[in-house]
Order: structure tokens, then sequence, then C-alpha cells
């Protein structure tokens, strides 16, 4: 998706321009990290970074954009000629997308010419921060259903046109079946679902005419929607339809229900249907579902075949961002560090690594430095080499695969929808020297 470089805060400009006039240019070092879990949430599910590189890769300012900063007043003429030359020419280190983690665990590394490190921080944050969230989101909906068809039924209620279409590709890589989502379907290539609305039902002569004409302008894919008036006796008219249809070659192959109670209306369309020769029939539910409302049906061993998830997933409802920063952690060869209360940082450039039992669940992992040797499996892999990807961008389904495999290796008390007792990350002896040393030289320039 195409970015504009002046999507970003107006004080990265600044700094810029801060920079340029003080000559500062040497290697700066950003990580980019969630500084804690939002409740309820045992992990976090990385995604976003593809979006992440290529914006990283495409990023220049325009004629049109330098001009309109020439006329805003607040930038110096020499500074604005030399953003016209601006490139990101960095290195990027990041665990792979659907990869399972957890606070202070860096989930990008940034090493650029601090100018090209400040600048990218806005859109990496935007774009790592939301996928990462609603990933998240929809893994805990997987985890809720297990074995169930998921789709995405939110863009109409996520914020903004890019925010639907990237929270169809979160949800897919979390284990969702596919999304509503048409341009999704288009960009990534999920697969696309799609039944139909109350208003096609209303708007004609009948409910069974209304069923006729869907089915037979959509042979290849007829769900109905049963709720309109009266659940039941919309599914009698299926079974008494289908006949006809099928004579026609047309098969029903599923009904949705999207109000009421679910699980009650469920059984009873289950038993209309089965009665009625249409056991083939799934029964497909939406209606302001969450991972939650999931849990609670398959507990209730609804029979439903799969479920629509919306609003709540899209703008992750209970959890609607995430306490993610980007921070410096090195400058010009030497280590920094944030000592602000409640917001202390740890420098240097880090390193993640995990260990697993003899099952082949997550065991613990270790923040360390880069290059401090550690047992366990490193998670932060080379990405960008001097802004050029330094492989082609992962597939979805293989991303996805990875997503599923981790939310497998989760130990089972993190796989619960309620807080658990937290995965141990342990900051390891290394970084801890570290932090002491930048304080105390922090503390002896101050002096």
């Amino acid at each position: 998706m195409d970015t504009s470089a002046l999507a970003t805060d107006m004080y990265q400009l600044a700094m810029l321009q801060g920079y340029f006039r003080s000559g500062m240019r040497d290697t700066a070092v950003f990580e980019f990290f969630a500084r804690r879990l939002p409740g309820r949430r045992n992990f976090l599910t990385a995604a976003g970074l593809a979006q992440a590189l290529a914006f990283l890769e495409s990023l220049r300012f325009t004629p049109d954009e330098l001009e309109w900063l020439e006329s805003t007043g607040q930038f110096e003429p020499d500074f604005l000629e030399h953003l016209a030359t601006f490139k990101f020419q960095g290195d990027v280190y990041a665990p792979p997308e659907g990869t399972i983690l957890f606070a202070d665990e860096p989930m990008l590394r940034v090493t650029a010419p601090l100018p090209q490190a400040q600048l990218v921080e806005s859109r990496l944050i935007n774009l790592l921060h939301f996928q990462t969230m609603i990933a998240s989101k929809a893994a805990r909906a997987v985890l809720a259903a297990p074995g169930r068809l998921l789709v995405d039924f939110g863009f109409r209620r996520a914020h903004g046109a890019e925010a639907g279409i990237l929270a169809a590709r979160a949800a897919y890589i979390a284990g969702f079946s596919g999304t509503a989502t048409v341009a999704a379907g288009r960009e990534f290539g999920i697969p696309l679902y799609g039944t139909m609305a109350h208003s096609f039902v209303q708007a004609g002569d009948s409910e069974a005419a209304a069923f006729r004409a869907f089915a037979r302008a959509n042979r290849q894919a007829v769900v109905l929607l049963l709720d309109t008036y009266d659940t039941e006796r919309a599914a009698r008219e299926v079974v008494r339809l289908a006949p006809g249809l099928a004579r026609d070659g047309i098969a029903i192959h599923g009904v949705r229900i999207d109000s009421g109670d679910l699980a009650a209306h469920a059984r009873a369309v289950r038993r209309i249907l089965d009665a009625g020769g249409l056991a083939k029939v799934t029964i497909f539910a939406s209606g302001g579902l969450d991972e939650y409302a999931l849990a609670k049906l398959a507990a209730e061993r609804a029979p439903i075949d799969g479920f629509g998830v919306g609003t709540a997933l899209d703008v992750s409802a209970d959890a609607p961002y995430l306490d993610c920063a980007y921070k410096l952690v090195e400058y010009a060869g030497r280590p920094r560090r944030k000592r602000s209360e409640g917001k202390a940082t740890w420098p240097g450039r880090k390193q993640v690594h995990r260990s697993f039992d003899a099952a082949g669940r997550m065991n613990g992992d270790i923040v360390t430095l880069a290059g401090d040797v550690r047992p366990g499996e490193p998670l932060l892999r080379l990405v960008m080499r001097g802004g050029r990807r330094v492989a082609a961008a992962e597939s979805l389904d293989v991303i996805r695969r990875r997503a599923a495999e981790h939310l497998a290796q989760l130990p089972d008390r993190l796989r619960s929808l309620d807080a658990a007792e937290p995965y141990p990350v342990e900051i390891s002896p290394a970084l801890l020297a570290l932090a002491v040393e930048c304080d105390a030289a922090e503390r002896a320039g101050a002096g």
C-alpha cells in the first residue's frame, strides 16, 4: 500500500531539521516492542512486517510534498533540498510474521543513520501495532473455536478502508478461514466469503421469492439468511425450496443466523434441515460475536459450523491499542537508555532466545544483547540490508502455518481467554549490566 512521506508526526520532521542543522547523522539503532500486554492477553501474534518493509523500501518525498512543506513556513530551504534526496538505507532485524511474542521483546530493530531511523518511527508503529493487535485478537478466536470456519466480517466497522483491509490480512495470518472484504481478497489472495443481507429478503415479494432469486443468481455459493422475520419458519422454507433448486442444478450450501439466541436457533434449524434431508447444509452464525461468545457456543455444543466475526475483531474492542514504543537503544556506537518513570527501556541491540520443553511447548525466553550466545532459538532475523529486503516477501500461507505452529507451542495456560500466569521472559545478566553502565555514564555526564 502506498504511503506518503507526510504520513508521520510533525515532531519527526522538526527533529530531522534539528539533526540536519546539527550534523547528527551517525548510526542509530531503534527497537519496537510492547511494554506490557493488554489485560487478559497472554501473548501477541506479530504481524505487519511485509507492509513495514515495503514502506521502508519505497519511502520518498515527492515534489508536491516538498512544495507543501515549504508553504507551511516551518522548514528551511536547504533542509527541504536535503529531503528531496531522502532514501532509507538501513538494516532491519525482526521475528518473522506469525511469531508469538511477549512484553519487552523487540518486534523490529532498525539500524540506520539517525535521521532515517527517526523519520520512519510513526508509520512503522502504525503498521506493526495495528496488525499485531488484530492478529492477537483473531488468534484468541481461533483458540476459542477450534476447527470452525471463521470469517472476518468487520470491514464496515473498521476505522477506515486501510484498517479494514489490513485487519483481514492479520486475521487470516492468525488462522481465520477468510474474509468478506473483497479488496483484501484481491490484494492478498485471501479466500472470500459472503452471504446476503436482510435488505435482500425485505426487498423481495416474499421470503421464498427472495431465497429463490438469490440462489439462482449465486449458484456457486448459496448461503441464505434466515432471521429476517422468523428463523425457524425460514428454515422450513429452505427445506421446501431445496428440491426445486436441486432440479435446476443449484445446491444450498448453508444458512446464516444473525440474531437472537444463536445456540437455540441453531439447534432448531439443524433439526428442521436434517428432517428435511438437508443434513449437508451448514449453519453459519454472526451478530456481535467475539472470542468469549465463540467459547460459550462451543461449550454449549451449538451445532454451528462457522462464524462471522466483525466489529469486535476489526477494532479489537476489548483491547483497542497496545502499550508499545519505538525507542533509541544505541547512537554513534554508544548504548542509550531511557529512564523515565514507568517507561524505562533496555539499552543496546537485542536478541531474543526461546527455549522449549520436551513436548515442544514454549518454555521461556531470554532477552539479551545481540551477539550474546545463549541456548534456544534466536527469534530476530535480518530481513533488510541497506534499505533492500534480503528475500522476497513470504506468502500468507507460510505465515499462517507459522502462526498455527506457534499457537500449538503455547503452554496450555496461555491458551486461556483469561489472564494466566505470565510466560517467563528473562532479562539477561549482560543486558542488566549494560543498563547499569548506561545509568552511571548518564549521571556522570549530567554531573
